[in-house]
């Protein structure tokens, strides 16, 4: 294919062969690859029975609980992770398509996307879950800190719905936005998350409101879920109204439920799942 260095438009430009081969911009992620990279990857002929659901962050946590949970109950779940060796794990247990992308990237987005429908034809749901926390005081953040916590958190759930649009909305798909409840509330120094979460809720409205009535989009704000597995005390569980800490397959059974044709009168919510917590008044 010959040897390529510094970006060059007009050379990539001259080979539309090189720029419709998806194994070349897979092997070159460097590279920005024009749009029509991505639609000359094509659909794929034979469509999956299954409805097809992409989930980012999926190799963990509630991410990896989610694409479990909607495996289990017949979807074909594509999932995205940076942890290959992870995702490979999950693979080989629930049977699931893996794509290895950074969700800060738009081109990895964008392949994501484009993978999904490659490999199976249609794409009906997307689970945008993947981000990471920073928690720094304001005189140690950097604005490279803010971005890249924006470009992790907020910026993927626009671009999976801009690069999906056409195809969810043939699909009379659904969207489920991962936020959290420190949307509503903080601790100090969670500057860049709390505000990527916040956004994450007015995302919700505002591309259910776009979408509809084609798209359902809705987003779950969590409380404290138990990832880690970590022991927990009597304190820890008690002092949440409902007696326990969260778990992860608490977050899959609602993502599956509002993904879910039950679930068709939803669009624009934030159901907080975090146990009673943002209800509870607390003094000290």
């Amino acid at each position: 294919m010959g040897e390529i260095g510094a970006r060059s438009p007009a050379r990539l430009s001259s080979s539309r062969n090189v720029r419709t081969d998806p194994s070349f911009w897979v092997k070159n992620p460097e590279l920005d690859p024009p749009h029509d990279a991505v639609e000359g990857w094509g659909m794929k002929k034979e469509i999956c029975e299954k409805p097809v659901v992409i989930v980012t962050g999926a190799a963990h946590g509630i991410g990896k609980a989610v694409a479990s949970r909607l495996a289990k109950d017949g979807w074909q779940v594509v999932v995205a992770d940076l942890d290959g060796d992870a995702l490979k794990s999950l693979c080989e247990a629930i049977d699931a398509e893996p794509v290895i992308a950074d969700v800060s990237l738009e081109w990895d987005l964008r392949r994501l996307v484009a993978t999904a429908l490659k490999s199976f034809g249609r794409l009906d749901a997307i689970v945008s879950n993947a981000g990471i926390s920073e928690f720094k005081s304001l005189a140690d953040s950097s604005i490279d800190d803010w971005n890249r916590v924006i470009a992790t958190n907020l910026t993927p759930a626009f671009v999976l719905a801009k690069e999906a649009e056409t195809t969810l909305r043939a699909a009379k798909g659904s969207m489920v936005l991962i936020a959290s409840t420190r949307a509503h509330q903080s601790e100090p120094d969670t500057h860049a998350y709390a505000a990527t979460k916040g956004g994450l809720v007015a995302l919700t409205h505002s591309l259910a409101i776009s979408l509809g009535p084609d798209v359902r989009v809705n987003c779950i704000s969590p409380g404290w879920i138990d990832v880690s597995g970590d022991p927990l005390s009597e304190k820890d569980h008690r002092q949440h109204p409902a007696g326990r800490v969260g778990k992860p397959d608490d977050i899959a059974s609602a993502v599956a439920y509002l993904l879910s044709s039950e679930a068709g009168f939803i669009t624009g919510a934030e159901w907080i799942i975090d146990g009673g917590m943002t209800r509870k008044m607390i003094y000290h």
